[in-house]
């Protein structure tokens, strides 16, 4: 679209032309339908509004510089809905179903997949939820899966640049054997008093504590964490995290690398004795992470002291995008490109 401002992008929504929709009804998915609208029509008794069946992925579809359009690991989102749909009872989507529709989306909307070069991508959302109308609490009948897509820009405005994080203790994300594992809606209503009181504070991310204890790391607001340190990749275990397919993705490639890995608890305490921390997701790919301050005990971490990211967060972000644009080898068959 030549009005848009590719470099400058947000990280937000802006129109597009298409989006792709299929709706399980007795029993069984319907075929793919496009629509132009934004709008959903939905039954005021749908269990995703009053009983939060609703679970949804993150995407991106990335311009190489030789033209093509590729995917990266689709098929690790598609199988992450699906235990979503597990977690609270939905329909189960195929893996096919969500391929064909993420691709048929992409596709109707080429004209907005940002140049290579600009830094932007085509964020693809996914999003499957209860439709069907229940006054009692039991799963419903019909569901409704949509996939639309935005071109965005870097979701901290800063880009890779070191980013402040305030650990939180007055709310919870998710509770162990609670819907942590699971990437839905409701698990981002949770964060959001904690997100706001970070923003208030001046910090771009809250870091929640395990609700237990508040004393081990679970996540970044909406980002796994993760630390440096003698040559090794450390990222915490837990039962309340959601399992992110870009630190999945981090984790072979530092050992593609040479580093050693461990996912283990990690204590508030040891974030002292890190050469390096950041979080990790989607949205941000990595983002070096420059000072964690705990606005309950006043004590502040610090990293990054020349303002720079650290040199191996510099070599894992820059082999990851590089292999998400084409420009490194897809060693472990991680992209589909688009024809």
């Amino acid at each position: 679209m030549e009005n848009l401002d590719w470099k400058n992008l947000p990280f937000g929504y802006i129109k597009t032309d298409y989006n792709v929709r299929c709706v399980y009804k007795d029993g069984k998915w319907g075929e793919l339908e496009v629509s132009s609208s934004e709008y959903i029509n939905m039954h005021m008794a749908a269990t995703a509004l009053h009983y939060g069946q609703e679970a949804f992925e993150g995407m991106k579809a990335y311009r190489g510089k030789d033209g093509k359009v590729r995917l990266f690991r689709w098929d690790e989102n598609a199988k992450r809905l699906q235990q979503s749909c597990e977690g609270i009872y939905m329909a189960k989507l195929p893996l096919e179903l969500f391929r064909d529709a993420c691709i048929k989306a992409v596709k109707l909307n080429e004209c907005f997949i940002p140049p290579y070069g600009t830094g932007a991508s085509l964020y693809i959302r996914p999003l499957l939820f209860g439709s069907g109308a229940e006054v009692g609490v039991r799963p419903a009948k019909e569901y409704t899966f949509v996939v639309f897509v935005t071109p965005v820009g870097p979701y901290f405005k800063t880009g890779f640049n070191p980013v402040k994080i305030a650990i939180v203790r007055d709310s919870d994300r998710a509770a162990p054997l609670g819907t942590g594992v699971f990437k839905v809606g409701g698990n981002y209503a949770a964060s959001m008093r904690g997100t706001e009181r970070a923003h208030d504070a001046g910090y771009g991310s809250p870091m929640y504590l395990d609700a237990k204890e508040k004393r081990y790391i679970d996540e970044i607001g909406a980002a796994n964490f993760f630390g440096i340190k003698d040559n090794t990749y450390i990222t915490p275990k837990s039962s309340s995290i959601l399992p992110s397919i870009t630190n999945k993705s981090l984790i072979q490639i530092a050992e593609d690398l040479g580093m050693k890995v461990e996912r283990r608890p990690i204590e508030e305490s040891e974030l002292s004795t890190f050469e390096e921390v950041g979080a990790c997701g989607t949205a941000a790919v990595i983002s070096p992470i420059g000072e964690i301050n705990d606005l309950d005990s006043g004590k502040v971490y610090t990293y990054c002291k020349d303002g720079k990211p650290g040199p191996l967060s510099t070599k894992l972000y820059e082999t990851l995008v590089g292999i998400q644009y084409g420009e490194i080898e897809d060693k472990h068959g991680w992209i589909t490109i688009i024809d």
